[in-house]
């Protein structure tokens, strides 16, 4: 399998005119517009630039860089998920700089998804169950979740990879208040009353509340976020709303 790396860059500028000096075979035919110009590019969308089908060590590899500013907007806020979405799930982190503001941000992701997930599953669950709802978050919006296909694909990252989640996730949970382990049965159960739904609604990255505000709030009426979502807490229908306005697939 090709290897995903991804290079959080303070200076996207001087690092991709350094990275051309000695990788300059890497980059497709943007190379010719020099760092800038490929900083450019990368900051368009998802705010991170690829290079794909590197050989390295005898195998291939594909890497991002993405400027750590934007990085640490994505964990936030979830404007597109993509990278937000990869740091969900188990990773290597090989190398990370003092940093206090991007490790809240880490953090925050974590604490993010797992408040997403509550929203969208039953009072009581497994860990698996869990585990899978947060690996899913990122696949919303394909159209391959209607025939099941990313069903398996998420499947397929969390079942290998249990206790990887585990470690992860484990002091997030444990310092949950709404969560309640039912280690005899190896269930979890959440408050799903109205004011905790309301509760996690408003823990919500930004972002989602408003694709959540847009998707219930009738043009015209501008109500104030906060009542929306109060709204929502409401509905039997919460944990579809959520699911709904997740951001597009990556």
């Amino acid at each position: 399998n090709m290897l995903d790396f991804v290079f959080a860059v303070d200076d996207s500028v001087t690092w991709h005119m350094m990275n051309l000096l000695k990788n300059r075979s890497h980059y497709s035919f943007l190379k010719v517009f020099g760092p800038k110009q490929i900083t450019s590019v990368q900051n368009y969308g998802a705010g991170i630039y690829y290079n794909t089908l590197v050989p390295c060590n005898g195998r291939m590899i594909k890497y991002g860089v993405i400027s750590t500013d934007a990085l640490i907007d994505d964990l936030l806020h979830w404007k597109t998920l993509y990278v937000a979405g990869r740091l969900q799930k188990p990773v290597k982190i090989l190398t990370q700089n003092e940093n206090n503001k991007l490790q809240a941000a880490l953090v925050s992701n974590l604490k993010s998804a797992v408040t997403a997930a509550f929203l969208m599953l039953p009072e009581s669950f497994s860990e698996e169950d869990l585990y899978m709802q947060i690996a899913g978050l990122s696949y919303i919006g394909d159209f391959r979740m209607v025939v099941g296909e990313d069903r398996s694909k998420v499947q397929n990252i969390v079942k290998p990879n249990l206790p990887h989640f585990q470690k992860l996730y484990s002091s997030i949970l444990q310092d949950c208040p709404q969560v309640v382990y039912k280690h005899h049965l190896g269930r979890l159960e959440i408050d799903k009353s109205p004011g905790g739904q309301f509760a996690q609604l408003m823990a919500l990255p930004r972002t989602l509340q408003q694709k959540i505000t847009s998707l219930v709030d009738p043009p015209g009426k501008n109500r104030d976020v906060e009542e929306i979502l109060l709204q929502v807490a409401h509905d039997p229908d919460c944990g579809f709303v959520v699911h709904q306005g997740r951001p597009g697939s990556v």
